[in-house]
């Protein structure tokens, strides 16, 4: 693709030089002859690959339309600036360089040099897009087997259990349709998605036959049964690059009224995505087959929520699901 530079200059005599210089090197030119004819220009056409600038201009000067560059649209705020100045004031250059302007080429330019400085910088420009690009897709990469990682850990994890196969999987995609009808936007909704599927990850440190028991737990297994936040919080904690992650784990248990475990927090002092994933874990429990009951009905379901509001469960956060489960006529979300 042919590189497109924009020159906005109010000198004719300079913008017809840097129209033939340039397009004569084989590069698409577009030229503007004020700051406002260019602010005018970039509302309807796409970025260019450089933008090629005088300072010295009428009404609004080359700083200016850098400010303005700034403040809009991601394209053209991240288009490369370069300064166009018969001036050699050493502080004219630090404002420039300061605002984000990649260099500064002298006038009158010597016609071989200003394609050469131009042809460099836009070569510069695409070896940085691309290996930004590089980056991001190995990014993806990494996430996609982190998250691969994450799901076949809360696969071992529900297999502890008889009952609750898909538990972890539930609970994550039921937490981050909550996040998103929150205001979660996307890194964050996938966030809380791997929390919800990591949140069980202490039972790991629970004994399966206290896990599965089918009656009531002694005051002892129930207390190994508490141990389960406490021990994913551990594990999960190691993972310094992801501190967040285990937050889901260590409080999805705690009570919107202080009266949970394994601290008592009340309120806003639980983790935002663990009082998330605190209501979506009980609707998944309470519409699920358990060692020690049958699936509960939808209405029954619905009512225990509601009851839960302000005590149990972070008002707002019950108020989506209870939405969630109308808009799905009784049927599980």
């Amino acid at each position: 693709m042919i590189p497109q530079i924009i020159v906005v200059d109010d000198d004719p005599i300079i913008l017809k030089k840097a129209w033939n210089t340039l397009t004569e090197a084989g590069l698409k030119v577009v030229v503007l002859k004020s700051g406002k004819a260019f602010l005018e220009y970039k509302k309807d056409n796409p970025a260019p690959d450089l933008i090629l600038m005088d300072i010295s201009m009428p009404e609004m000067d080359g700083f200016e339309v850098m400010k303005f560059l700034q403040t809009g649209e991601r394209g053209w705020r991240d288009t490369p600036v370069i300064f166009l100045t018969g001036s050699e004031d050493e502080d004219t250059e630090t404002k420039g360089l300061s605002l984000g302007a990649m260099d500064f080429i002298r006038k009158p330019f010597v016609p071989s040099v200003l394609v050469l400085r131009v042809k460099h910088a836009v070569e510069l420009i695409r070896l940085q897009r691309n290996l930004e690009g590089m980056v991001e897709e190995k990014t993806r990469e990494n996430e996609n087997l982190f998250l691969y990682v994450v799901e076949s850990l809360a696969d071992a994890i529900d297999a502890k259990d008889n009952y609750t196969k898909g538990h972890s999987g539930r609970v994550a995609t039921y937490s981050k349709e909550i996040a998103k009808r929150y205001g979660y936007d996307e890194k964050q909704q996938e966030m809380i998605f791997m929390m919800g599927l990591l949140h069980d990850v202490g039972k790991i440190g629970v004994p399966d036959e206290v896990i599965n028991k089918p009656g009531r737990l002694t005051d002892q297994e129930f207390a190994l049964i508490k141990k389960h936040p406490d021990i994913g919080g551990k594990i999960l904690g190691n993972i310094k690059e992801m501190p967040e992650l285990a937050a889901g784990a260590k409080w999805h248990h705690e009570r919107y009224d202080g009266r949970g475990y394994p601290e008592g927090l009340s309120g806003e002092a639980i983790p935002e995505e663990a009082r998330i994933i605190a209501v979506a874990d009980a609707y998944d429990a309470m519409t699920s087959n358990r060692s020690y009951r049958g699936a509960l009905p939808q209405d029954i379901v619905r009512e225990e929520i509601g009851k839960g509001k302000g005590s149990q469960f972070d008002p707002i956060f019950a108020d989506i699901l209870l939405d969630m489960i109308d808009e799905f006529c009784g049927h599980p979300v």
